[in-house]
């Protein structure tokens, strides 16, 4: 097996800003191509997050200290059993190979990973939000008007400016669906709750995301769910399968993100976990390529809700997979049939992206 570490600089349309940022034009991801004897290559990303500790840099230091020749399509969960005695862990970068690892395994068995996995994938049904992040007023509302193409939205707010923001949105959107991810934005549980009740009087609001920071105690979650007049999802909150529990106590549904959960394998069972708990499940992303994205798509049948959207929110993505017009998820235009479904689309000179091989 060899294995090809590729450094992206990706371009977004727009300045990206949550509550926890100042917010970029420039998001740097890893993606790998693991390459086995005959020629079968499995595409993987890690889009790491400055929120757990993680950058593009650690991404590569872990990868490099893989020996490829200890992993294998053929084994997949032996792969990683190696993979994670590798040190210090990084999140991203077993996401990126678990990708890998299974694109080549579903192509030596001639199925998308979704049929690999057993799901299977309806066309034409599963529908992603479009996320506007944290701008100023005129701003957001030019966002809305270009996303207009959308289903559904997902706001980010934590910002002095909210209420100008969110009617802002309005005054495009008058009553277009909207989920509102705050982000860990609001820090005591009685300014979360009026927070609540404000998003809740406009009547549209689907549910809302981290209300609160991760580090909050379990007895102020715990008020704030018995109160709140809108669902709430777990998101910083929920990373591996032990969170689960907790989580069913203090949400009512999760946001699960493959390069959180270390990949598709993690996030597979963490989804089939919070189900089986009555939480609400929902498959998000980070700003990515179109691989990563479609990584995701493979389990949309686990989901509730889906914000897989990173790749529409970027101007250079230099690989093809799922699309979403009009917000709905679809492989029928996929070239590759197999795996991934992921395939090259342009030289990556033109994008200034860096090949190392192993």
């Amino acid at each position: 097996m060899k294995l090809k570490i590729i450094p992206c600089e990706l371009n977004l349309a727009n300045p990206w800003k949550i509550s926890s940022s100042k917010g970029s034009a420039l998001h740097k991801v890893v993606v790998i191509e693991l390459t086995d004897a005959d020629g079968v290559i499995g595409f993987g990303e890690g889009a790491p997050s400055s929120l757990y500790g993680e950058s593009a840099a650690a991404v590569t230091a872990f990868l490099n200290q893989v020996d490829a020749g200890k992993i294998s399509f053929a084994d997949v969960s032996g792969s990683m059993n190696y993979l994670a005695t590798l040190a210090p862990r990084q999140q991203a970068a077993l996401c990126a190979l678990n990708i890998a690892l299974l694109d080549g395994a579903a192509k030596l068995a001639r199925q998308p990973i979704y049929d690999f996995l057993g799901l299977g994938f309806r066309e034409n049904h599963h529908v992603t939000s479009f996320s506007i992040g944290i701008d100023a007023p005129e701003i957001i509302r030019k966002k809305v008007l270009e996303a207009a193409m959308y289903p559904m939205l997902k706001l980010k707010i934590g910002d002095p400016r909210d209420h100008e923001n969110f009617a802002a949105l309005r005054s495009v959107a008058p009553v277009k669906p909207v989920r509102v991810d705050a982000n860990e934005g609001w820090k005591t549980k009685e300014d979360a709750l009026r927070q609540l009740e404000w998003l809740a009087s406009d009547g549209h609001i689907q549910f809302v995301e981290q209300p609160m920071p991760r580090t909050a105690n379990a007895e102020d979650l715990a008020w704030l769910k018995a109160r709140s007049p809108l669902p709430l999802f777990a998101d910083e909150a929920c990373h591996t399968i032990e969170d689960i529990t907790h989580c069913a106590e203090l949400f009512h549904g999760v946001n699960v993100k493959l390069v959180k959960t270390g990949g598709i394998s993690m996030a597979y069972e963490i989804l089939a976990a919070a189900r089986k708990a009555g939480l609400k499940t929902m498959i998000g992303c980070m700003i990515e390529t179109s691989v990563l994205v479609t990584a995701a798509a493979h389990l949309a049948e686990l989901a509730d809700f889906l914000d897989i959207d990173g790749n529409l929110l970027i101007t250079n993505d230099p690989y093809a997979g799922v699309t979403a017009e009009k917000g709905i998820l679809s492989f029928a235009p996929a070239k590759e049939k197999f795996g991934l479904r992921v395939t090259r689309e342009t030289m990556r000179g033109e994008h200034g992206l860096v090949s190392v091989a192993k």
